[in-house]
């Protein structure tokens, strides 16, 4: 399921409420080390763009 929460995030990461929406859809079927290991992909990948959305967004799982 993390490889497919990638592939999603991808292709919406042109949009940022997009993006926000699936990322957070996603807790939904991650364990909690594919969701950091998400969190780790997210800032790397897209954290110059949605950095703050992504810290906020897995601030609300802890």
């Amino acid at each position: 399921m993390l490889e497919y929460t990638k592939t999603i995030l991808d292709k919406v990461s042109f949009d940022q409420y997009l993006f926000s929406k699936e990322l957070k859809k996603s807790f939904k079927w991650l364990r909690k080390e594919e969701a950091l290991t998400l969190y780790t992909w997210c800032m790397l990948t897209f954290g110059e763009v949605y950095g703050d959305l992504i810290k906020d967004a897995f601030s609300a799982l802890n």
